[in-house]
């Protein structure tokens, strides 16, 4: 920095009361984090002073008081020095120093989690003595919400009574509107939630009783006498954390990563696109219970309860900091997952079978990326085909040629006549199941996946005698003129089931060379130009009459013309409504025309029939 620049520098003005409100009314989530901050300082002392003197007491208590409430910790305290440091400088913490030994060991990092009460305090005490210096007398920090504080040192008749043991207490003066948080019942239930699994008791003492909120080692943590109990256990455990019985638990047991748990697999379906969230509890204090991004993208079937001691958690402690670490045990998790899922494949297939018949999405999802696990589920990952909901590998036994749709409405089109003419097609419309179908060649030898296309279809329908499609030459031209301008052209073919009169069909080169027709008739003339020149000489959309039809027959006995031509285009309506594709306007309106004119023609031939016919 040139001397010019250094000479101009300035420091920087600080809105205290401004930013004690941002932090304390912004950063966090819910005022409920107030009691979260509280225990997590007292854990930190507490942590820091058995670094010191092992003997040290450990129990934190919480009393419910008339005006707010006081928690008091026999932990390493403050000298006055400490005080200034790290309770008067915002964005300073004793754990970011060398103060009180490793980072690693306590919870807090930031330094402005003391604010968090100011979201329920009006005015926040601190007594304070510092264990590491006996002689040093008692401190009392008082800060209130309009960023003002004041530091004391307790002189010697205040000492014994106020401070008069190494440790701290805090006190909170409730504010105005913020005495609900202070309920007895509910300081008990937060201190229960955040801090169940803390290492030290923690008590709450109000109205009129005591009550431990502590409930440690982990379930996972704890001896049982047999892996049947482990499982009820961990199972129970879930169901009360969680608010679910679920299907299955997975233990997690990531000693490189320093995680242990279990994951929880949800008892219904579950949406994809609305990602996992996770309770998770940093060296046993609950970050959050809605915790995203812990494991992978497609174990969106899983909800995980942990304790970590690796992970980094953000400014306002609600959730991860995405990092290399979590990055690693998001994997680590995955990969428990998978050797679970794999372990039921081998050992236990009726609780895979279980699992499947909710979860088989979240498999397909990770098979996509995993060839292996890819073969091993192929027994029992189910889809949708001509031949039933089967699995691939039963279906490529009978069907070394496997041929997939692209959509849902394609499958329901062609699934009942290609069955009826052996032809095996998987629906791969749904989520995954198109990109699963075209790597099974990849772990089944010998078997060939090809696209359904409209010329497969054809060929496996039957040509009819070239002397009965002769005979309907006359009612094939007129259809044929008939649909020429909707760029379709009609073949005769014979195929089951006969009541099905007309199946429309068309590949998907024809269908977008119909999207660019439609574009460039909605586009000015500079696009229709520039559309025009890609204008496709694709085969067009095929509308196959069946000739095992008993109405197709009969409608090629017609010889009014315009009745003929009604006809055809309500025989081509209806196929399309087969497709359950959206409709074009052109289509929309060809089927409304037609059906009023058959309408139109019924009603006609009624009303000039002889009296007693037709009615």
């Amino acid at each position: 920095m040139s001397d010019d620049l250094a000479g101009n520098a300035r420091s920087f003005q600080v809105d205290l009361r401004g930013l004690v409100d941002l932090l304390s009314h912004h950063l966090y989530s819910s005022p409920r984090v107030y009691l979260r901050e509280l225990l997590q300082n007292a854990v930190d002392a507490v942590t820091a002073r058995l670094a010191v003197d092992p003997a040290a007491p450990t129990d934190i208590r919480i009393t419910v008081e008339e005006n707010g409430l006081r928690i008091d910790d026999p932990g390493i305290g403050l000298t006055e020095a400490d005080v200034h440091r790290f309770l008067a400088t915002i964005g300073r913490s004793s754990k970011r120093d060398d103060l009180e030994g490793a980072r690693q060991e306590f919870l807090g990092q930031f330094g402005i989690g003391l604010l968090a009460c100011f979201t329920v305090a009006e005015r926040i005490q601190v007594l304070t003595r510092s264990a590491r210096d006996p002689d040093a007398p008692g401190v009392e920090w008082s800060a209130t919400s309009d960023g003002t504080y004041t530091v004391r040192t307790l002189p010697p008749d205040e000492r014994a009574t106020l401070v008069g043991t190494p440790g701290t207490t805090v006190r909170l003066l409730a504010r105005p509107g913020a005495r609900r948080w202070f309920a007895p019942d509910l300081v008990a239930d937060l201190a229960r939630d955040f801090g169940a699994l803390l290492p030290y008791a923690v008590t709450v003492t109000g109205g009129g009783r005591t009550v431990r909120t502590t409930d440690s080692p982990p379930v996972w943590d704890r001896p049982y006498r047999s892996a049947a109990e482990r499982r009820a256990a961990l199972l129970a455990y879930g169901e009360r954390v969680l608010g679910f019985a679920a299907l299955d638990v997975v233990e997690l047991d990531v000693e490189l990563a320093g995680v242990r748990g279990a994951a929880y697999i949800l008892p219904n379906a579950a949406n994809p696109a609305a990602g996992g969230r996770h309770r998770v509890y940093l060296k046993g204090m609950l970050l959050g219970d809605a915790v995203t991004g812990l494991l992978p993208d497609w174990a969106f079937f899983a909800r995980c309860v942990i304790d970590t001691d690796t992970l980094r958690p953000t400014a306002s402690r609600e959730g991860l900091y995405e990092d290399e670490t979590l990055a690693a045990v998001r994997e680590a998790l995955g990969a428990r997952l998978r050797d679970w899922l794999t372990g039921l494949a081998a050992q236990e297939p009726g609780r895979l079978a279980a699992f499947l018949s909710v979860h088989a999405l979240g498999v397909k999802s990770l098979a996509r990326h995993d060839s292996e696990l890819f073969e091993i589920m192929l027994p029992y990952l189910r889809f949708e085909t001509t031949d039933g909901e089967v699995t691939l590998a039963e279906f490529a036994r009978k069907h070394p040629v496997v041929r997939v749709t692209s959509s849902v409405e394609e499958f329901r089109q062609v699934a009942g006549i290609a069955a009826a003419q052996g032809l095996g097609v998987v629906n791969g419309g749904y989520t995954y199941d198109g990109e699963l179908v075209a790597a099974l060649p990849g772990v089944l030898p010998g078997v060939t996946v090809e696209e359904l296309d409209a010329d497969a279809v054809t060929a496996a329908l039957d040509p009819v005698d070239p002397r009965e499609e002769l005979a309907m030459a006359a009612f094939l031209t007129a259809a044929r003129a008939a649909l020429d301008p909707l760029e379709c052209d009609v073949i005769l073919r014979a195929f089951y089931p006969a009541s099905v009169s007309a199946l429309h069909l068309d590949s998907r080169a024809a269908r977008s060379e119909r999207a660019r027709a439609e574009t460039a008739a909605e586009s000015d003339e500079l696009w229709a130009d520039i559309l025009g020149a890609l204008k496709s000489s694709a085969p067009r959309a095929q509308l196959v009459l069946n000739h095992r039809s008993p109405v197709v027959r009969r409608l090629a006995t017609i010889r009014d013309h315009t009745l003929l031509v009604t006809a055809v285009e309500a025989l081509y309506g209806q196929a399309l409504l087969m497709t359950h594709r959206p409709l074009r306007p052109m289509d929309t309106s060809l089927l409304n025309r037609a059906f009023d004119q058959l309408l139109g023609w019924a009603a006609a031939s009624v009303t000039d029939a002889p009296e007693g016919e037709g009615r």
